[in-house]
């Protein structure tokens, strides 16, 4: 085998460029197959223009608009843009409906005015697979931040998003409605942590991380290893 042909072997597959959005620095993801050049925008909460020029700047076709759950800085505009786009909505899981229906009084609220209530195409459940491109994604179910959050898992590249389930030294909130601190740290413990200590993973706020680090230096990781 030739030297290209080996460097060409071992790059990724997966492409992903953060986009930071809203009063709450939410970290929408362009996520693109590198081989297809087909992606996802993950969590559009707001701030369509800089997404868009993420967009153009990479030069991808958006296929498809995915969600980590129903709180207004990751949905507040997911509807808007899947129009803009024409494609379809996958995620979150049913439990987020509420959430999802409440984003015009929360937009309010927050101050971000292109919130829209949406039913995305698809309802995700633990166990189902989520393509873009040639990237597969296994969807894990992971309540407790909110009653439908879950987590997209590629296995072949080792990554993942994990929405606002677990952060760089951190964990998600669980004082909001519908949430449970047991149950986002049980999520934690059987979703996450499994998936072994070099799986790296892209946080709904903040700098990216591995489940190795969180194991060393994360205090509310600490708690489940105890």
């Amino acid at each position: 085998m030739t030297a290209p042909e080996t460097a060409a072997a071992t790059e990724p597959k997966a492409r992903a460029v953060l986009i930071p959005v809203t009063m709450f620095s939410q970290n929408c993801t362009l996520l693109w197959c590198a081989e297809t050049l087909h992606a996802a925008v993950v969590d559009p909460g707001g701030d369509l223009q800089l997404i868009r020029d993420a967009i153009a700047k990479t030069g991808v076709t958006v296929t498809k608009i995915l969600i980590t759950h129903g709180h207004i800085d990751h949905a507040a505009e997911a509807l808007s843009l899947a129009e803009e786009l024409g494609v379809p909505i996958e995620g979150p899981h049913r439990a987020d409906q509420f959430l999802l229906d409440s984003l015009p009084v929360a937009g309010l609220k927050y101050g971000i005015m292109g919130a829209r209530a949406f039913e995305p195409q698809r309802w995700l459940e633990e166990g189902d697979r989520v393509e873009v491109g040639q990237l597969h994604f296994d969807v894990l179910h992971c309540p407790g931040h909110s009653p439908g959050s879950v987590a997209f898992i590629n296995k072949d590249e080792g990554f993942g998003l994990v929405g606002d389930v677990l952060f760089r030294g951190s964990v998600g909130r669980s004082d909001l409605e519908g949430g449970s601190h047991e149950t986002l740290m049980a999520s934690i413990r059987d979703k996450l942590l499994p998936l072994g200590d070099d799986f790296s993973f892209i946080c709904g706020h903040g700098p990216t991380s591995t489940i190795g680090h969180e194991k060393m230096t994360n205090p509310y990781v600490a708690e489940i290893l105890r």
